[in-house]
This record gives C-alpha cells, structure tokens and sequence, in this order.
C-alpha cells in the first residue's frame, strides 16, 4: 500500500492543477486511505527553483481532497509567486509532504530549544501572539544550523531574527515526502 500512496497523491495534485487550468485530469486510485484525515503540503519547482508551496498543518479534511486543495492553492494563490500559467505545467515538479501530527516541544529557554531540534527531520511551527510560521523538514538542506533554521523561522513569523519571550511556543511534525523525480523520503 506505501507504494500507491506516493504515485497516487502526485497524480492528485497534478491532475487538480490541470483541472484548473481547463485540462482533463486522469483518473487516480480511490483508495480508502484517501478518505482518512490527513495533513499535507504541496511544493512545486520549477527549473530547480521554488515556485508554490501552500499546505495544512493540522489533519482536518480527508487527505485526498487536503493534497488537491493545496496543490491549487500552491499554483495559485501563494502569494510570493504570480498564478501558474499553462505553459509551465509541464516543466513544473511537484512534491507532496504528508505531515504528521503537531507535537509540542517542551524547553525552558533558546538554548535547551536548540539541543531539542532534529536537523533534517523536525518541521517546526513558531507559534507568538499574532505571528505563526512554519518551516517542513527540507528546510533544513538550505538552513542545517539549529540557530539559523530558528533564526529565519522567526523572521518568516514576523518576528525578528533574535527575538525571544517565555510565550513563544514551538510543535514539531515529521513528514513522508513523495516527489515526481523520486521516491518516498520520510
């Protein structure tokens, strides 16, 4: 069943992205597991560069329909990027992270924060009155330092680079990452 869920969650997303572009989407697997609550993100390249990346934090819909959503939302609606337009859909590759659930990182200041992180394998999600981000676990290709992934997380939240308080609160989430050049990584 692993082997579907990979194939299966790619085709979903490309084919929810060519819907919306006015093509015909082939059919995928219904499997049940679609069905099941899941979280997911959905991250599109292109020429090697990030071009969208829109997901769920929280399991709340069935998966199925949670990697269609976000892989829209990621062509569509981030708004760092402009809308994904027809001619780059082929060229584009996707990759699909299906997250964990959240689990609360207990720490008594930075310090103790730092020597909990798990590089490479920690998504983390920054959580301070009136700011939130979230970094996936790829992150930390680009960021392998524990100081500088917290750092930019902070900054991606709004905050500043240094920035500390005592209600600054921290979840971390691991992810089965599936993309169209590759296999499974989780």
């Amino acid at each position: 069943m692993e082997l579907e869920r990979g194939p299966t969650l790619l085709a979903i997303a490309r084919g929810a992205i060519a819907t919306e572009l006015g093509e015909a989407a082939p059919p995928f697997l219904a499997a049940a597991w679609l069905q099941e609550p899941g979280a997911s993100f959905v991250t599109l390249h292109l020429q090697g560069q990030l071009r969208g990346c829109i997901g769920s934090l929280q399991a709340r819909r069935p998966l199925g329909r949670d990697v269609a959503l976000n892989a829209t939302a990621a062509a569509f609606q981030d708004d760092r990027f402009p809308p994904l337009r027809h001619r780059e859909l082929p060229a584009v590759v996707l990759e699909v992270s299906v997250l964990s659930p959240l689990e609360p990182v207990a720490f008594k200041d930075e310090e103790e924060l730092l020597k909990l992180l798990r590089p490479g394998v920690d998504g983390l999600v920054l959580d301070y009155p009136g700011h939130r981000g979230t970094f996936l676990p790829q992150v930390w290709a680009q960021l392998p330092e524990p100081e500088a992934f917290l750092a930019q997380l902070k900054r991606k939240a709004g905050l500043p680079a240094h920035f500390w308080n005592e209600g600054l609160r921290i979840s971390r989430y691991t992810v089965t990452e599936y993309q169209e050049t590759g296999g499974a990584r989780g």
